[in-house]
Order: C-alpha cells, then structure tokens, then sequence
C-alpha cells in the first residue's frame, strides 16, 4: 500500500467513524526512569551540557523505548500515533546545543518508528488501518507576543527563522514517511502561520503533500489562547489552510475544553479534533484523572456530535486511549455543517460579513 493509499484510507475512515490519537509520551517516558546515558546513547556521550529531558533525543539513542510507545498506543485502540518530534526544530533543540543534522535526525527517525509501527499494526489488523501524524509543536519562542515587558515590539526570533526552523522539519518529516502532518499545542497563531506556510512552499516546490491537522491551545476558562484569540478567531486564521482537521489540546481538562470545543464544532467545516489533559494538575504537576473519567467527558462529545478525532493529551496514558476508543466506538462521527459564504475575519475576536 502507498502512502497515498493509506491516506485516502484515512479519509474513508474519519467518514465512517470518530478516529481515536494516541496519548501522553512525557508521562509514558518518565515512567521509564531513563538515565542521562539512555538519552546520550552512543551518538552524544560526549556533547555539551545536560540530555537527560530532551525526550526527543530519544528517537535515535533509544529507539527501543519510542517504537514500543507507538505499539501501546495502537494496541490500546488508537488509530492515529504522533512522531516523538514535538520539539525537534533547531530553535527548540538549541536549548540542547543539538545542529542541524542532529535535529534533522530526530525528525526523520521518529518519523520512520512511527511509519514502522503504523504499517506493522495495519499488516496485523487490515480491517483497521493506522496512520502516522508527524509531531509540528509550537516552539519555545513566540512571534506575536513581545519578550520584554518594557519593549512592546521585541522579539527573539523573526518570521523567517520561525518558518525556515519549520521547513527543516516538515522535509525530515515527509521523507521519514508520515501519513499527516499535526501543528500542535499552538499558543501562538502566528508561529502556526509560519508552519502552514512552510508545509505549503514545500508543496508548490514538489514535495508530496499530505494532510494537514491543526490544533490550538485554549490556555484557560477565558477561551482565548495565548495570543488572545477566541476559538472562532482562530479558526478564521488558519482556514484558508483547508485543514484535513482542526481543533484544541492541552492546557484543559476534557470538562473546561467542553465549550471551546463545541464552539469550533459549530464553525468548522472540516474535521473537528479534540485531545484533553487528564484533567488538570494537582499540587505536585501529576495528574489525578482516571481514565474512565477522561472517557466519559470525551463519550459525551461524541454523542452530542461535536468532535471527529479524539485523544489524550499531558498525564493520559494508554489506559486512558483504551477506555476513550472503547467509549466512542458506537458512536456516530460529527456531521461536517455547510456554512454560508462569508467573509470571516479573525483579528483577537471573529468578524463575519455574510454576502
């Protein structure tokens, strides 16, 4: 089957069905007690400065532990496995000192795990066939938003660093063999703008194009992002995309995302995508909430029609994924709406002009 095949598999899928994303990998990878020579492995013993936490390393010392990741989340019932790669760009890898080769390196291997895995559970089990999403997370710097709180204009990075940073990554991430791309954890639209558009200059030059998910951050009960966007403002900003799928991880349990899920639901004429936290955290930063907790939030989602994807994002585990994919598997996908043309505008709030 080629890659163009098993995403016309996909399409079919997310017409039949709610598609379940996999769950936590910090959570799962801390479990792991891993020691600063794990992330070293062979390739870094010697290189500056501390490893340990920069779980993405992972992809190429201990590859072991990242490809039996990806077999327990599709064995738990996900259909859809990210690549280890949310922070594989060399802004975010420069806090490591890692080159560009390295994080080059980074995104390719952890896109081929996870192809590998996704192929070996769809050889395994053709009748449900499994998908790739290559990681695209949000950067450690922001364009929208200034670094000094005396100079309203500062920036540490400009929109051509940004969208270069993210070029390198989406061409490692397409030649490793990933189905789709997921721009993820998106506190600042602008920084997804930048991603957009290197996915698309990629495209127009030759590269095989491929799906794209995009998914925001709703920082707190005020339903705006970091940057100050509502959730149809943000919508109205990366639609021109045309999205294979669109919506909110992170920040929130799957309780306080209700709302600014079922906002996007009410706007989006695509796929509409939703992973929580397993509630929020406690005391400590562990989270509390079990997985038929998390389940039955998301199972209510599904059967008011409000969501097309659905996982878990930060202290979900595959427990978490099993009890999800359990509770949606009867329940019917969300009918896409047919909206009326317009012009839609975005700004911090939604502007509409219907013709």
């Amino acid at each position: 089957m080629t890659r163009q095949d098993r995403i016309a598999a996909l399409h079919a899928a997310a017409k039949k069905r709610i598609l379940v994303l996999d769950g936590s990998w910090g959570v799962m990878i801390q479990r792991r007690e891993l020691s600063e020579e794990d992330f070293r492995g062979d390739r870094f013993t010697a290189h500056n400065g501390q490893m340990k936490g920069n779980n993405d390393i992972l992809c190429i010392t201990r590859p072991d532990v990242i490809a039996d990741l990806h077999d327990q989340y599709f064995a738990a019932g996900a259909d859809i496995s990210e690549t280890n790669t949310f922070s594989a760009t060399v802004i975010a890898q420069d806090d490591y000192q890692l080159d560009a080769q390295s994080v080059w390196d980074i995104n390719l291997e952890g896109a081929k795990l996870a192809r590998a895995a996704a192929d070996r559970w769809t050889e395994k089990e053709p009748h449900k066939p499994r998908f790739a999403a290559g990681s695209i997370g949000p950067l450690n710097k922001m364009l929208s938003m200034s670094s000094d709180v005396n100079d309203p204009g500062a920036r540490l990075v400009t929109f051509d660093q940004v969208y270069d940073a993210y070029r390198h990554q989406v061409k490692a991430l397409n030649e490793g063999g990933v189905h789709l791309y997921l721009i993820e954890t998106i506190t600042d639209t602008l920084n997804c703008k930048a991603a957009i558009k290197a996915i698309k200059d990629l495209e127009d030059e030759g590269l095989e194009p491929l799906p794209i998910w995009i998914s925001g951050t709703i920082t707190d009960r005020s339903g705006r992002t970091l940057s100050g966007q509502t959730a149809e403002a943000f919508w109205n900003s990366v639609r021109h995309a045309k999205p294979f799928a669109v919506g909110f991880n992170c920040a929130l349990g799957a309780d306080l995302m209700r709302p600014f899920i079922a906002e996007l639901s009410r706007v989006a004429d695509t796929l509409v995508a939703a992973y929580p936290n397993a509630g929020l955290p406690n005391a400590m930063g562990q989270y509390d909430e079990e997985p038929h907790e998390t389940a039955h939030f998301i199972e209510e989602w599904a059967a008011s029609g409000l969501v097309n994807i659905v996982g878990g994002c930060c202290g979900t585990t595959p427990d978490h994924i099993r009890h999800t994919a359990e509770a949606v598997s009867k329940l019917p996908t969300r009918e896409i709406p047919e909206r009326p043309v317009a012009m839609r505008l975005s700004g911090l709030e939604p502007f509409e002009l219907v013709a």
